[in-house]
């Protein structure tokens, strides 16, 4: 899975929003202005997701956009298959599943890419935009960046100057 930038904007576009949920409409040029993106393309994301129903616009002197659900009824994963499309690596879950079916040369490697679908899509799923708005981390990615942590340092602190680490 690759977010791109278009995803990546939307997203902190929609962080944005929720932090602000409750408060009335927000005009583009404030989102941009707080978020650091560019104006004109955030403008087309709006649009997109105004479409799909996530957002709403709001007209005239204290018109916007602002969230059409609350921010705790939003997940990651729905604004992530709006703006960039399945979040396999290869196709969507449903196409992995053919592969691993009829491909018994490569079922082995279509699997992790259905395993590495299926965590990253849970992760997204049981994530909202009210658990990161406020710009923390959720606990278990806290907690994982420990454990990540621990087991990365030792290697790095081990290295030796040409020998081999183990």
């Amino acid at each position: 899975m690759k977010i791109s930038q278009k995803g990546l904007y939307a997203l902190q576009a929609m962080m944005m929003l929720a932090r602000h949920y409750n408060q009335g409409a927000i005009r583009i040029r404030d989102i941009a202005y707080e978020e650091e993106l560019p104006e004109k393309f955030l403008e087309l994301i709006l649009l997109e997701l105004k479409n799909a129903r996530m957002v709403e616009s709001v007209r005239g002197a204290k018109g916007g956009y602002r969230l059409r659900r609350s921010p705790s009824d939003i997940r990651l994963s729905e604004i992530i298959r709006l703006i960039d499309g399945p979040l396999a690596p290869l196709g969507d879950a449903e196409q992995l599943r053919s592969l691993i079916d009829r491909d018994a040369a490569h079922r082995a490697l279509y699997q992790i890419f259905l395993d590495v679908r299926d965590a990253a899509a849970k992760i997204l799923e049981s994530t909202s935009l009210a658990d990161i708005a406020d710009g923390t981390p959720a606990k278990r990615q806290k907690s994982r960046k420990k454990k990540s942590e621990a087991s990365v340092l030792p290697m790095v602190v081990s290295g030796g100057k040409g020998g081999h680490e183990t």
